[in-house]
């Protein structure tokens, strides 16, 4: 069965040309140009995935995300939010609304699609009951990679993807000093949208949903970060 992806955004040419190259790809495709309807019309539809402009009339892309990620029928569905936004703070407010990606444009298409292609695989991985999850746990925190998932003594904390990528890449090697290059290359590749200092803002959200356990990260002046259970 064919993917079904879901466009919203106000500008005609963007719209045709990533209608045409995602329809190339064997993509069904909807859209919508307005983020007043966006929620409803995203509820009644149930696309697989969402590339959602942040300048919209109507509610704006911030809001609309907002909206589908506080509700329990759509907040699984990935969203790649657009925009000529390029200011740090757009990407990490973006990030912090649960959207997977975030790409700014002019953008090129090639890359659109394979992001495309990223998002549907993370967000329709399917579990095999015969395969024991794997688990890295340092004292009372424990991520499931497979699962995309958190826990500090037992309960689920919420990370968005790119922060989930960055301490897994930490906790994945415990005591090792990373770079902010190697982190970046770590979650996309230098062609990411994470810049070395978006790496920092990310880390300050990641340290402040660890709570008690913050200081598990450690910060190594003029090198970089890394994770250590030690309080």
């Amino acid at each position: 069965m064919k993917k079904k992806l879901c466009i919203i955004e106000d500008e005609k040419d963007i719209v045709r040309l990533i209608s045409y190259n995602l329809e190339k790809e064997g993509y069904d495709i909807i859209s919508l140009n307005s983020g007043e309807t966006a929620f409803e019309f995203v509820k009644e539809n149930q696309p697989d995935l969402i590339l959602l402009d942040i300048m919209i009339p109507g509610k704006d892309g911030f809001e609309v995300c907002k909206d589908l990620k506080a509700d329990a029928s759509t907040k699984t569905i990935p969203i790649i939010m657009l925009s000529a936004k390029t200011e740090e703070s757009n990407i990490v407010t973006g990030l912090e609304l649960g959207a997977d990606d975030y790409m700014t444009k002019p953008f090129s298409v090639a890359i659109l699609i394979a992001r495309v292609r990223t998002a549907l695989r993370r967000g329709h991985k399917q579990v095999d009951p015969e395969v024991k999850d794997e688990c890295i746990q340092i004292d009372a925190v424990k991520i499931f990679p497979d699962r995309y998932e958190v826990y500090l003594e037992d309960t689920l904390i919420n990370f968005n993807h790119t922060e989930f990528q960055l301490l897994l890449c930490l906790a994945s090697q415990p005591g090792r000093v990373f770079s902010r290059l190697q982190l970046i290359d770590f979650m996309k590749g230098e062609s990411y949208f994470v810049t070395q200092r978006l790496v920092d803002v990310l880390l300050v959200s990641i340290r402040k949903k660890l709570g008690t356990f913050a200081s598990y990260i450690h910060t190594v002046r003029g090198v970089g970060y890394k994770f250590k259970g030690d309080k």
